[in-house]
């Protein structure tokens, strides 16, 4: 899954997480991405994990929750379109989901713990999958994704929130 895709393979509002993706392998890219943003929030000390840059932003622990909410969501997505299911998946909202986990309440180093197990199990997802699987085609939250796409989106998804919280945290 090296080749980046298309514009017909997602929808444009993903071109915001696909675009900061640079080319190569997405799979070594995810692996090792999760190394670099698992060495930055391990670095974290305990009085910011629960610093919120604003009011009504997330605290580093829910946005690292949400990474890892939205790495699952995605890897089902991918599993379900690879796997030639043809049932519409629906939508995640965000802002519900950060507000009904506890993610707030967990030590920053279980939710690291979690997102590296999320992500070995996202590698071991997409490892898994014949090559022509990255092409077949379904649809979530009403948009039609390839499961190529999908590992590009959770890519560009990790940097997004990495990059918030480096400029915005100070992380």
């Amino acid at each position: 899954m090296s080749q980046r895709p298309g514009p017909d393979e997602y929808a444009s509002y993903y071109e915001t997480y696909i675009g900061q993706v640079p080319d190569g392998d997405i799979l070594e890219l995810l692996a090792t991405q999760a190394a670099d943003t698992i060495g930055l929030l391990a670095a974290v000390p305990a009085e910011r994990e629960t610093y919120r840059y604003a009011p009504g932003k997330w605290s580093v622990r829910e946005v690292v929750g949400h990474v890892i909410d939205t790495e699952r969501v995605f890897a089902y997505r991918a599993l379900a379109f690879a796997r030639k299911s043809d049932e519409p998946l629906p939508s995640m909202d965000q802002e519900t989901w950060a507000v009904a986990s506890n993610a707030g309440d967990r030590p920053l180093a279980d939710l690291i713990a979690e997102l590296r197990a999320v992500r070995d199990a996202t590698l071991a997802l997409f490892d898994s999958f014949a090559d022509e699987a990255g092409q077949r085609r379904g649809v979530a939250s009403g948009n039609t994704f390839t499961v190529r796409a999908i590992a590009w989106i959770i890519a560009g998804h990790e940097r997004h929130h990495r990059m918030i919280l480096q400029r915005e945290y100070g992380l």
